[in-house]
């Protein structure tokens, strides 16, 4: 039987989400390979995908990872056409590291030297204010306690409304941030991660909008 051994440009690793950035990438980014344009935070508690337990969890600490093509995780960078990386040669760490068949050098560096938000924003860069304040208001610490209780067999209406209050404190502040710095939805996706009303999912949670308004509404079982 004969082993893989070098990469057979399947495709695989791209589409299942760009890779996760660390101080070693950052070169990159003051050479202008990509910009935090390119760029998507995930939080620290955010419930995402682990690769290596093949589990969705909450993250034990802040990612930043290169964006999605729209609402896929396949890296911004592949070229499904030629089955390619457009920036191969300035690719980032993970990239270089991983080996499907071999998966012992990704695995070292795992959770070690991860780049976060305030290592690419600026000291003096005023959006910082808003990005701290975001986060003693919305973190996903304060919120997942109140979407455990729904798993009860009687969530308690008080844990629904500081649910709601939390989302909904979240969209504010990303509305301010925008309006204040002329934000894209990609850069808000950078500054703030995805809103809670996104990443927070549960069978027995719907999210109404109407606006800017949010409203939580309690799915009742069959």
């Amino acid at each position: 039987m004969q082993f893989q051994q070098r990469c057979q440009r399947c495709g695989t690793c791209c589409k299942n989400g760009g890779p996760i950035l660390h101080q070693g990438d950052l070169p990159l980014l003051r050479q202008g390979i990509f910009s935090l344009q390119n760029l998507v935070t995930i939080r620290k508690g955010e419930p995402s995908f682990n690769p290596f337990t093949e589990m969705v969890e909450p993250a034990s600490y802040e990612m930043i990872k290169i964006a999605g093509k729209g609402a896929s995780w396949e890296c911004i960078f592949y070229d499904a056409g030629r089955s390619a990386c457009i920036i191969h040669a300035d690719r980032p760490l993970e990239c270089r590291l991983l080996q499907c068949w071999d998966t012992g050098e990704i695995e070292a560096i795992h959770g070690r030297e991860c780049l976060c938000r305030f290592d690419l924003v600026a000291d003096q860069d005023p959006i910082r204010d808003h990005i701290q304040r975001h986060e003693q208001q919305c973190t996903y610490a304060l919120a997942l306690p109140f979407l455990d209780q729904l798993s009860s067999p009687a969530p308690d209406k008080a844990s629904m409304e500081e649910l709601q209050g939390i989302m909904q404190q979240d969209l504010l502040l990303r509305d301010q941030a925008v309006c204040a710095f002329g934000l894209s939805l990609q850069q808000e996706l950078f500054y703030f991660g995805r809103p809670l009303f996104q990443s927070l999912q549960h069978p027995r949670l719907r999210v109404a909008m109407s606006g800017s308004s949010l409203r939580l509404e309690l799915v009742r079982s069959a």
